[in-house]
Protein backbone atom coordinates (compact mmCIF):
# COMPACT_ATOMS: atom_id res chain seq x y z
CA UNK A 1 0.00 0.00 0.00
CA UNK A 2 1.22 3.34 -0.74
CA UNK A 3 0.64 6.25 1.64
CA UNK A 4 0.76 9.61 0.47
CA UNK A 5 2.47 11.86 3.04
CA UNK A 6 1.79 15.41 2.76
CA UNK A 7 3.74 18.00 4.97
CA UNK A 8 1.63 19.45 7.08
CA UNK A 9 1.70 23.44 6.89
CA UNK A 10 1.31 26.04 9.63
CA UNK A 11 -0.97 28.98 9.24
CA UNK A 12 2.67 31.14 8.05
CA UNK A 13 3.66 28.48 5.87
CA UNK A 14 0.24 28.60 4.21
CA UNK A 15 0.45 32.53 3.79
CA UNK A 16 3.40 32.52 2.61
CA UNK A 17 2.42 30.10 -0.20
CA UNK A 18 -0.86 32.57 -0.80
CA UNK A 19 1.13 35.25 -1.80
CA UNK A 20 3.33 33.74 -3.89
CA UNK A 21 0.70 32.60 -6.05
CA UNK A 22 -0.48 35.97 -5.64
CA UNK A 23 2.42 38.32 -6.47
CA UNK A 24 4.58 35.91 -8.71
CA UNK A 25 3.48 37.62 -12.08
CA UNK A 26 3.64 40.63 -10.62
CA UNK A 27 7.08 40.59 -9.32
CA UNK A 28 10.47 42.39 -11.52
CA UNK A 29 11.93 40.59 -13.76
CA UNK A 30 11.45 38.42 -17.08
CA UNK A 31 11.43 34.51 -17.71
CA UNK A 32 15.07 33.65 -16.50
CA UNK A 33 14.16 35.42 -13.03
CA UNK A 34 10.73 34.15 -13.02
CA UNK A 35 11.99 30.20 -13.48
CA UNK A 36 14.95 31.39 -10.37
CA UNK A 37 11.59 32.54 -8.37
CA UNK A 38 9.81 29.00 -8.60
CA UNK A 39 12.62 27.37 -7.83
CA UNK A 40 13.86 29.22 -4.57
CA UNK A 41 10.46 28.78 -3.63
CA UNK A 42 9.94 25.15 -4.23
CA UNK A 43 12.82 24.83 -2.00
CA UNK A 44 10.47 26.52 0.80
CA UNK A 45 7.72 23.82 -0.14
CA UNK A 46 10.04 20.95 0.49
CA UNK A 47 11.34 22.21 3.79
CA UNK A 48 9.27 24.57 5.42
CA UNK A 49 10.00 26.96 7.80
CA UNK A 50 13.08 26.40 9.46
CA UNK A 51 13.02 24.30 13.01
CA UNK A 52 14.83 23.70 15.55
CA UNK A 53 15.54 20.01 13.96
CA UNK A 54 17.45 21.93 11.47
CA UNK A 55 21.03 22.07 12.94
CA UNK A 56 21.67 25.53 11.86
CA UNK A 57 18.27 26.68 13.13
CA UNK A 58 18.09 24.87 16.34
CA UNK A 59 18.79 27.77 18.40
CA UNK A 60 15.88 30.37 16.35
CA UNK A 61 13.13 28.15 15.71
CA UNK A 62 11.30 30.64 13.04
CA UNK A 63 8.37 27.61 12.60
CA UNK A 64 7.43 28.21 16.05
CA UNK A 65 8.59 32.03 16.69
CA UNK A 66 6.70 32.64 13.10
CA UNK A 67 3.32 32.11 14.58
CA UNK A 68 1.13 33.90 11.54
CA UNK A 69 2.06 35.25 8.26
CA UNK A 70 2.01 38.67 6.83
CA UNK A 71 0.63 40.35 3.73
CA UNK A 72 3.38 41.56 1.14
CA UNK A 73 4.16 45.48 1.67
CA UNK A 74 2.12 47.91 -0.17
CA UNK A 75 3.97 50.44 -1.95
CA UNK A 76 4.96 53.16 0.60
CA UNK A 77 2.12 56.23 1.43
CA UNK A 78 3.53 59.63 1.24
CA UNK A 79 2.75 59.08 5.03
CA UNK A 80 5.26 56.80 5.19
CA UNK A 81 7.54 58.40 3.31
CA UNK A 82 7.47 61.16 5.36
CA UNK A 83 8.31 59.63 8.28
CA UNK A 84 11.07 57.83 7.10
CA UNK A 85 12.50 61.83 6.65
CA UNK A 86 14.01 60.84 10.36
CA UNK A 87 15.22 57.23 9.26
CA UNK A 88 18.84 56.69 10.07
CA UNK A 89 18.74 59.48 12.93
CA UNK A 90 21.75 56.89 14.73
CA UNK A 91 23.98 58.41 11.89
CA UNK A 92 23.40 62.32 12.51
CA UNK A 93 26.08 64.19 11.87
CA UNK A 94 28.02 61.87 9.33
CA UNK A 95 28.33 62.33 6.16
CA UNK A 96 26.90 60.23 4.21
CA UNK A 97 25.59 59.09 0.62
CA UNK A 98 22.10 58.17 1.80
CA UNK A 99 20.10 55.78 -0.33
CA UNK A 100 16.38 55.29 1.60
CA UNK A 101 14.00 52.22 1.00
CA UNK A 102 10.66 52.70 2.68
CA UNK A 103 8.25 49.28 2.91
CA UNK A 104 10.83 47.50 0.58
CA UNK A 105 10.74 50.32 -1.89
CA UNK A 106 13.49 52.38 -3.29
CA UNK A 107 12.58 56.22 -2.49
CA UNK A 108 14.34 58.59 -4.74
CA UNK A 109 13.34 61.84 -3.91
CA UNK A 110 14.69 60.99 -0.28
CA UNK A 111 18.43 59.90 -1.70
CA UNK A 112 21.46 61.31 -2.51
CA UNK A 113 21.80 60.07 -6.22
CA UNK A 114 24.59 63.08 -7.28
CA UNK A 115 27.02 61.58 -9.63
CA UNK A 116 30.36 60.53 -8.81
CA UNK A 117 33.07 59.12 -11.40
CA UNK A 118 33.25 55.12 -10.95
CA UNK A 119 30.32 54.91 -8.98
CA UNK A 120 27.59 53.27 -10.29
CA UNK A 121 23.65 53.70 -8.13
CA UNK A 122 20.69 51.71 -8.91
CA UNK A 123 17.33 50.23 -8.02
CA UNK A 124 17.09 46.46 -7.93
CA UNK A 125 13.61 46.79 -9.42
CA UNK A 126 14.45 48.50 -12.35
CA UNK A 127 17.42 46.30 -13.10
CA UNK A 128 15.05 42.97 -12.96
CA UNK A 129 12.63 45.03 -15.18
CA UNK A 130 15.29 45.63 -17.94
CA UNK A 131 16.48 42.03 -17.42
CA UNK A 132 20.67 43.59 -16.34
CA UNK A 133 22.23 40.07 -16.96
CA UNK A 134 25.46 41.14 -15.50
CA UNK A 135 22.85 42.09 -11.92
CA UNK A 136 21.06 38.56 -12.44
CA UNK A 137 24.07 36.49 -12.57
CA UNK A 138 25.58 38.48 -9.74
CA UNK A 139 22.94 37.67 -7.23
CA UNK A 140 23.67 34.40 -5.03
CA UNK A 141 27.14 34.26 -6.61
CA UNK A 142 28.30 33.86 -2.86
CA UNK A 143 24.95 32.14 -1.35
CA UNK A 144 24.69 29.03 0.88
CA UNK A 145 25.87 25.81 -0.99
CA UNK A 146 22.75 23.83 0.94
CA UNK A 147 20.28 26.40 0.29
CA UNK A 148 19.22 28.13 3.38
CA UNK A 149 15.58 28.61 3.04
CA UNK A 150 15.23 32.18 4.83
CA UNK A 151 17.74 33.49 2.24
CA UNK A 152 15.26 31.36 -0.46
CA UNK A 153 12.26 33.07 0.23
CA UNK A 154 14.13 36.30 -0.49
CA UNK A 155 15.27 35.23 -3.49
CA UNK A 156 11.62 33.94 -4.47
CA UNK A 157 9.87 37.53 -3.19
CA UNK A 158 13.05 40.17 -3.38
CA UNK A 159 11.19 43.02 -4.87
CA UNK A 160 13.44 46.06 -4.83
CA UNK A 161 16.56 47.29 -3.19
CA UNK A 162 20.44 48.62 -3.74
CA UNK A 163 22.47 47.80 -6.99
CA UNK A 164 25.95 49.66 -6.35
CA UNK A 165 29.05 49.42 -8.37
CA UNK A 166 32.39 50.61 -7.46
CA UNK A 167 35.17 50.55 -10.68
CA UNK A 168 38.44 49.21 -10.71
CA UNK A 169 40.98 51.01 -8.36
CA UNK A 170 38.46 54.12 -7.47
CA UNK A 171 38.23 54.61 -3.92
CA UNK A 172 34.52 55.98 -2.78
CA UNK A 173 35.40 58.66 0.07
CA UNK A 174 31.85 59.07 1.66
CA UNK A 175 29.82 56.26 2.71
CA UNK A 176 26.63 54.85 1.33
CA UNK A 177 24.26 54.69 3.81
CA UNK A 178 21.07 51.92 2.88
CA UNK A 179 19.01 53.20 5.20
CA UNK A 180 15.72 50.75 5.66
CA UNK A 181 12.62 52.08 7.13
CA UNK A 182 9.50 50.41 7.95
CA UNK A 183 6.66 53.11 7.39
CA UNK A 184 3.30 51.45 7.33
CA UNK A 185 0.32 50.92 10.16
CA UNK A 186 -0.28 47.93 8.72
CA UNK A 187 1.78 44.64 9.73
CA UNK A 188 3.04 43.58 6.26
CA UNK A 189 6.32 41.98 5.20
CA UNK A 190 8.80 43.40 3.51
CA UNK A 191 11.74 41.20 0.94
CA UNK A 192 14.47 43.51 0.20
CA UNK A 193 17.69 42.19 -1.72
CA UNK A 194 21.04 44.58 -2.45
CA UNK A 195 24.00 43.53 -4.84
CA UNK A 196 26.88 45.41 -4.22
CA UNK A 197 30.29 44.86 -6.24
CA UNK A 198 33.82 46.65 -5.51
CA UNK A 199 35.99 45.72 -8.44
CA UNK A 200 39.47 45.18 -8.15
CA UNK A 201 41.83 47.67 -6.41
CA UNK A 202 38.18 49.13 -5.46
CA UNK A 203 37.37 50.77 -1.76
CA UNK A 204 33.75 51.33 -0.22
CA UNK A 205 32.70 51.47 3.52
CA UNK A 206 28.88 50.13 3.02
CA UNK A 207 26.06 51.05 6.08
CA UNK A 208 22.75 49.37 6.56
CA UNK A 209 20.28 50.46 8.99
CA UNK A 210 17.10 48.85 9.70
CA UNK A 211 14.30 50.12 11.96
CA UNK A 212 10.78 50.76 12.42
CA UNK A 213 8.06 51.37 14.73
CA UNK A 214 7.29 49.37 17.88
CA UNK A 215 3.64 49.52 17.51
CA UNK A 216 3.67 46.87 14.62
CA UNK A 217 4.25 43.63 14.15
CA UNK A 218 5.68 43.42 11.09
CA UNK A 219 8.28 41.03 9.45
CA UNK A 220 11.32 41.92 7.09
CA UNK A 221 13.56 39.41 4.88
CA UNK A 222 16.79 41.01 3.59
CA UNK A 223 19.85 40.10 2.03
CA UNK A 224 22.65 41.77 0.44
CA UNK A 225 25.12 39.84 -2.02
CA UNK A 226 28.88 41.47 -1.71
CA UNK A 227 31.26 41.07 -4.18
CA UNK A 228 34.48 42.00 -3.33
CA UNK A 229 37.59 41.68 -6.21
CA UNK A 230 41.32 41.77 -5.53
CA UNK A 231 43.07 43.75 -4.20
CA UNK A 232 40.14 45.84 -2.87
CA UNK A 233 38.51 47.07 0.65
CA UNK A 234 34.86 46.73 1.87
CA UNK A 235 33.94 47.89 5.01
CA UNK A 236 29.99 46.66 6.30
CA UNK A 237 28.82 48.35 9.27
CA UNK A 238 24.97 47.07 10.18
CA UNK A 239 22.33 48.72 12.37
CA UNK A 240 19.60 46.59 13.54
CA UNK A 241 17.05 48.95 15.33
CA UNK A 242 13.40 47.27 14.46
CA UNK A 243 10.63 47.94 16.28
CA UNK A 244 9.85 45.64 19.57
CA UNK A 245 7.55 43.72 18.22
CA UNK A 246 9.81 43.08 14.77
CA UNK A 247 10.70 39.82 13.35
CA UNK A 248 14.37 40.72 11.01
CA UNK A 249 16.02 37.87 9.09
CA UNK A 250 19.06 39.00 7.04
CA UNK A 251 21.42 37.06 5.09
CA UNK A 252 25.10 38.68 3.91
CA UNK A 253 26.69 36.58 0.84
CA UNK A 254 30.30 37.75 0.38
CA UNK A 255 32.79 36.49 -1.41
CA UNK A 256 36.56 37.69 -1.13
CA UNK A 257 39.15 37.98 -3.73
CA UNK A 258 43.18 37.48 -3.85
CA UNK A 259 44.60 40.08 -1.23
CA UNK A 260 41.58 41.72 -0.83
CA UNK A 261 40.25 42.78 2.78
CA UNK A 262 36.21 42.58 4.30
CA UNK A 263 35.75 44.08 7.26
CA UNK A 264 31.71 43.00 8.84
CA UNK A 265 30.27 44.62 11.89
CA UNK A 266 26.78 44.01 12.94
CA UNK A 267 24.68 46.22 16.17
CA UNK A 268 21.43 44.98 17.06
CA UNK A 269 19.64 46.79 19.76
CA UNK A 270 16.46 46.39 18.32
CA UNK A 271 13.26 43.88 17.07
CA UNK A 272 11.91 40.93 19.21
CA UNK A 273 13.35 38.39 17.49
CA UNK A 274 16.57 38.53 15.15
CA UNK A 275 18.69 36.37 12.86
CA UNK A 276 21.81 37.61 10.72
CA UNK A 277 23.49 34.66 9.17
CA UNK A 278 27.04 35.75 7.09
CA UNK A 279 28.17 32.83 4.51
CA UNK A 280 31.67 34.13 3.42
CA UNK A 281 33.53 32.67 0.95
CA UNK A 282 37.45 33.39 0.38
CA UNK A 283 38.10 32.76 -3.58
CA UNK A 284 41.77 34.10 -3.78
CA UNK A 285 44.68 33.86 -1.69
CA UNK A 286 45.99 36.56 0.94
CA UNK A 287 42.81 37.54 1.48
CA UNK A 288 41.81 39.26 5.25
CA UNK A 289 38.53 38.99 7.05
CA UNK A 290 37.17 40.79 10.01
CA UNK A 291 33.53 40.07 11.21
CA UNK A 292 32.65 41.64 14.12
CA UNK A 293 29.03 42.11 16.16
CA UNK A 294 27.59 43.22 19.27
CA UNK A 295 24.25 42.55 21.02
CA UNK A 296 22.29 44.92 23.38
CA UNK A 297 19.37 43.12 24.29
CA UNK A 298 16.77 43.55 27.41
CA UNK A 299 13.23 42.27 27.65
CA UNK A 300 12.41 38.92 25.78
CA UNK A 301 14.47 40.07 22.70
CA UNK A 302 16.17 36.84 20.62
CA UNK A 303 19.44 37.46 18.50
CA UNK A 304 20.84 35.07 16.62
CA UNK A 305 24.52 35.83 14.91
CA UNK A 306 24.92 32.50 12.91
CA UNK A 307 28.21 32.38 10.26
CA UNK A 308 30.00 30.39 7.92
CA UNK A 309 33.87 31.30 6.74
CA UNK A 310 34.67 29.53 3.75
CA UNK A 311 38.11 29.34 3.31
CA UNK A 312 38.70 28.04 0.19
CA UNK A 313 42.39 28.83 -1.15
CA UNK A 314 45.46 29.13 1.44
CA UNK A 315 47.38 32.46 3.05
CA UNK A 316 44.21 33.74 4.33
CA UNK A 317 43.21 35.32 7.53
CA UNK A 318 39.94 35.22 9.43
CA UNK A 319 38.91 37.02 12.73
CA UNK A 320 35.42 37.01 14.48
CA UNK A 321 34.42 38.69 17.72
CA UNK A 322 30.95 39.13 18.81
CA UNK A 323 29.95 40.38 21.76
CA UNK A 324 26.43 40.11 23.77
CA UNK A 325 25.07 41.94 26.68
CA UNK A 326 21.87 40.23 27.79
CA UNK A 327 19.72 42.26 30.57
CA UNK A 328 16.05 40.67 31.54
CA UNK A 329 15.20 37.54 30.05
CA UNK A 330 16.54 38.34 26.67
CA UNK A 331 18.11 36.02 24.36
CA UNK A 332 21.61 35.67 21.71
CA UNK A 333 22.83 33.00 19.90
CA UNK A 334 26.20 32.84 18.66
CA UNK A 335 27.22 30.10 15.91
CA UNK A 336 29.78 30.67 13.59
CA UNK A 337 31.67 27.57 11.65
CA UNK A 338 35.58 28.17 10.03
CA UNK A 339 35.82 25.57 7.09
CA UNK A 340 39.37 24.76 5.70
CA UNK A 341 39.34 23.24 3.01
CA UNK A 342 42.34 20.78 1.80
CA UNK A 343 43.94 23.41 -0.57
CA UNK A 344 43.86 26.08 2.14
CA UNK A 345 47.15 25.88 3.66
CA UNK A 346 48.63 28.86 5.36
CA UNK A 347 45.51 29.52 6.95
CA UNK A 348 45.40 31.69 10.18
CA UNK A 349 41.46 31.83 11.54
CA UNK A 350 40.35 32.48 14.69
CA UNK A 351 37.05 33.28 16.27
CA UNK A 352 35.40 34.47 20.02
CA UNK A 353 32.14 35.39 21.60
CA UNK A 354 31.92 36.38 24.73
CA UNK A 355 28.48 37.22 26.60
CA UNK A 356 27.82 39.50 29.13
CA UNK A 357 24.56 38.34 31.74
CA UNK A 358 23.29 40.99 33.77
CA UNK A 359 20.45 38.93 35.00
CA UNK A 360 19.31 35.29 36.34
CA UNK A 361 16.88 34.93 33.24
CA UNK A 362 19.03 35.56 30.35
CA UNK A 363 20.34 33.20 28.10
CA UNK A 364 23.56 32.50 25.65
CA UNK A 365 23.82 29.73 23.66
CA UNK A 366 27.27 29.59 21.94
CA UNK A 367 28.08 27.10 19.21
CA UNK A 368 31.70 28.03 17.66
CA UNK A 369 33.11 25.03 15.22
CA UNK A 370 36.21 24.32 13.12
CA UNK A 371 35.89 21.83 9.78
CA UNK A 372 39.49 21.82 9.04
CA UNK A 373 40.81 19.04 5.88
CA UNK A 374 44.22 20.65 5.82
CA UNK A 375 47.10 20.25 8.12
CA UNK A 376 49.61 23.46 7.63
CA UNK A 377 46.98 25.58 9.25
CA UNK A 378 46.47 28.05 12.84
CA UNK A 379 42.74 27.95 13.78
CA UNK A 380 41.09 28.23 16.88
CA UNK A 381 37.55 28.72 18.92
CA UNK A 382 36.78 30.47 22.23
CA UNK A 383 33.02 31.24 24.09
CA UNK A 384 32.79 32.82 27.46
CA UNK A 385 29.52 33.93 29.15
CA UNK A 386 29.35 35.49 32.88
CA UNK A 387 28.47 38.09 34.90
CA UNK A 388 29.72 41.61 35.64
CA UNK A 389 33.54 40.87 37.49
CA UNK A 390 32.43 41.71 41.15
CA UNK A 391 36.02 42.80 42.30
CA UNK A 392 36.29 44.93 39.02
CA UNK A 393 32.59 46.76 40.32
CA UNK A 394 33.96 46.88 43.93
CA UNK A 395 37.29 49.28 42.60
CA UNK A 396 35.10 51.52 40.50
CA UNK A 397 32.74 51.60 43.62
CA UNK A 398 35.59 52.37 46.42
CA UNK A 399 35.96 55.33 44.48
CA UNK A 400 32.81 56.96 44.33
CA UNK A 401 31.31 55.12 41.57
CA UNK A 402 27.51 54.60 42.27
CA UNK A 403 26.88 51.17 41.30
CA UNK A 404 24.62 51.17 38.25
CA UNK A 405 27.11 54.01 37.03
CA UNK A 406 30.44 51.40 37.63
CA UNK A 407 28.38 48.82 36.08
CA UNK A 408 27.73 51.06 32.80
CA UNK A 409 31.29 51.94 32.83
CA UNK A 410 32.04 47.85 32.79
CA UNK A 411 29.27 47.09 30.15
CA UNK A 412 30.31 50.07 27.68
CA UNK A 413 34.24 49.01 28.01
CA UNK A 414 32.83 45.47 27.00
CA UNK A 415 31.48 45.81 24.03
CA UNK A 416 33.98 48.80 22.95
CA UNK A 417 36.38 46.48 22.03
CA UNK A 418 34.45 44.87 19.11
CA UNK A 419 33.02 48.38 18.34
CA UNK A 420 36.37 49.90 18.14
CA UNK A 421 37.68 47.76 14.81
CA UNK A 422 35.32 50.11 12.79
CA UNK A 423 37.21 51.84 10.14
CA UNK A 424 35.56 55.03 10.16
CA UNK A 425 35.55 57.32 13.50
CA UNK A 426 32.11 58.88 12.88
CA UNK A 427 30.61 55.69 12.92
CA UNK A 428 32.63 54.26 15.68
CA UNK A 429 31.50 57.27 17.95
CA UNK A 430 28.19 56.97 16.65
CA UNK A 431 28.11 53.44 17.60
CA UNK A 432 29.23 53.83 20.87
CA UNK A 433 26.83 56.74 21.86
CA UNK A 434 24.38 54.20 21.13
CA UNK A 435 25.32 51.90 23.52
CA UNK A 436 25.53 54.27 26.06
CA UNK A 437 21.91 55.72 25.54
CA UNK A 438 21.17 51.95 25.56
CA UNK A 439 23.14 51.54 29.23
CA UNK A 440 21.33 55.36 30.30
CA UNK A 441 18.23 53.55 30.68
CA UNK A 442 19.61 51.16 33.52
CA UNK A 443 21.54 54.13 35.87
Amino acid sequence: MNVDLRQIRTAAETAIAENFAAAKAKLPGGRDVALRREEAFRRFEQQGLPHRRIEEWKYTDLRALMREGRPLAEPPSAAAKKRAKSAGAVLAGIDVRRLVFVDGAFVPELSDLSAEPGLAIGSLAEALGRGAPEVIARLSAGGPADGDVAFALNTAFMGDGAVIEVDKGVHVARPIHLAFFYGSERAATVFARSLVVVKDGASLTLIESHEGPDSVDYHANSALDLIVGDDAVAHHVKIGEEGSRALHVATLTATVGKNARLHDFTFIRGGAVVRNQLFVLCTGAGATLGLNGVNLLRGKQHADNTLVVDHAVGGCVSREVFKSVLDDESRAVFQGKIIVRPDAQKTDARMMTRALLLSEDAESDNKPELEIFADDVQCGHGATSGAIDEDLKFYLMARGIPEKQAEALLIESFVGEAIEGIAHDGVKEALMDAARKWLAVRV
